[in-house]
């Protein structure tokens, strides 16, 4: 007897869910991996994640001979608090809809776009942060705002040994390469460029905000789950990686003649340090008066 070509079995199924947690992980760990990132923390789900900033009370530093010298003061501030909240994704593909576009297309490609869309909460995640520096610096042009932010990155990481990373807007970016011919790379959806201008690894995207470079250290960087391996995975038949960064499944619908995908995560990527975080502003020179 012919095969259907549509016919879902359980080796479909099975495969369906090690291919999406796949993907994830291997792009996940691969942008980690570009900015220097070497910590995954897993956590217990509803942890808190508590992101301090430095406040500097500074005292005259003009002393008269012999008196007393005042006391400057840094203080470490809990600025907010991130909760590491489970994040649920289900999609359902009909009978018909597989039956006409066949399995690839009903649901395999679809779950490549909804696996896009969650790749997109990750970062920003991310992006949301690095505009938060609290350490503030400028330059009248891409290559300026970018050397002093590297300049006050060395200042507050000068005992250590770091690896600069930067986040660019793309129209800063190609604004200022011109017509440089380059080889740029993609992770996690996110093109990147390494040794770039004196910056181990430069990010391009978007959400970056036009006119602003964010510079920080790979150290400053973490990566917060809830590791869904275990009695979740055993509970709910889920698919997972080794560290249990995801978990997926897909099971049919029968009583709606559907197929449902599944997909359970908890992960926040988030810096450290605020204060550790240098955002530089592309302000170019303003004409003189009279010109």
């Amino acid at each position: 007897m012919a095969t259907d070509a549509n016919l879902i079995t359980k080796d479909d199924l099975i495969a369906q869910s090690i291919d999406f947690t796949e993907q994830f992980q291997d792009g996940l760990q691969t942008l980690l991996r570009v900015m220097g990132v070497t910590r995954l923390t897993p956590m217990a789900q509803g942890s808190n994640i508590k992101i301090y900033k430095s406040e500097v009370t500074k005292a005259d530093g003009a002393v008269a001979e012999g008196e007393i010298i005042p006391l400057s003061k840094v203080t470490k501030k809990l600025d907010h608090t991130l909760t590491l909240d489970f994040k649920k994704y289900r999609k359902i593909t009909t009978a018909e809809a597989i039956q006409s576009t066949g399995f690839q297309g009903a649901v395999t490609d679809t779950d490549t776009k909804l696996m896009n869309d969650i790749h997109k909460d990750v970062k920003k995640d991310l992006f949301d942060f690095i505009g938060t520096g609290n350490t503030k610096t400028e330059g009248t042009n891409f290559q300026e705002a970018l050397g002093a932010a590297l300049g006050q990155l060395a200042v507050k990481w000068e005992d250590n040994d770091i690896q600069s990373v930067a986040f660019v807007n793309p129209i800063d970016f190609y604004a200022n390469l011109g017509t440089s011919p380059l080889t740029l790379q993609t992770a996690f959806g996110l093109q990147y460029i390494q040794n770039f201008m004196g910056v181990n690894t430069v990010i391009m995207s978007g959400n970056v905000k036009q006119g602003t470079i964010a510079v920080t250290a790979a150290q400053n960087i973490n990566y917060a789950y809830a590791a869904i391996n275990g009695s979740l995975s055993s509970a709910f038949d889920l698919t997972t990686d080794e560290t249990g960064l995801i978990g997926v499944t897909h099971n049919p619908v029968n009583e709606a003649l559907s197929y449902q995908t599944v997909i359970f995560l908890a992960g926040k990527l988030f810096a450290e340090r605020l204060d550790g975080i240098v955002v530089s502003s592309i302000k170019p020179a303003t004409a003189s008066a009279g010109k």
